[in-house]
């Protein structure tokens, strides 16, 4: 029976345990510097924001368009819609996206996913994906912040 592939098991990882992964992503964006607004942020609806990404990044992975799919995963969510209302800067809602990139590979770490050597080139694969995926991310919420700044003046 051949190993599944690297890819398979970090996405079926990131959908099972979506909420520890959140959890462990919540905690250290309320304690970073860098993304201090969050602590003022309702816990549930930040933990509803990244558990919906982390369940949701098989389909953007896998996806024939993955710029559409991303798009579609952040209105769905509403991401920069909720942190824009609640006057959370730009630069902490993209840097928790960032943290959000982040905790998919420490979780991956601490979890036992990269069994062998030949594990690590797919790694870098896997990597470059979701690195893609996330700037995908980062580009809709400026996007989104810049019309909504422009529609409320």
């Amino acid at each position: 029976m051949a190993q599944k592939a690297l890819s398979d098991r970090l996405m079926d990882l990131c959908s099972q345990h979506a909420e520890d992964i959140a959890e462990q992503w919540l905690e250290s964006i309320i304690k970073n510097s860098h993304t201090s607004s969050f602590i003022c942020n309702p816990k549930e609806s930040c933990l509803r924001h990244a558990t919906f990404m982390y369940k949701n990044l098989r389909r953007m992975y896998f996806a024939d368009n993955p710029y559409k799919e991303v798009l579609s995963i952040m209105d769905a969510t509403g991401y920069a819609e909720e942190q824009y209302s609640r006057r959370v800067p730009l630069s902490e809602a993209v840097y928790a996206l960032i943290m959000m990139r982040r905790y998919v590979w420490l979780y991956a770490e601490t979890s036992d996913l990269f069994n062998t050597t030949s594990d690590m080139y797919m790694v870098l694969q896997s990597t470059n994906r979701i690195l893609l995926l996330f700037d995908y991310a980062v580009y809709i919420v400026i996007d989104k912040y810049e019309k909504m700044a422009k529609s409320s003046r």
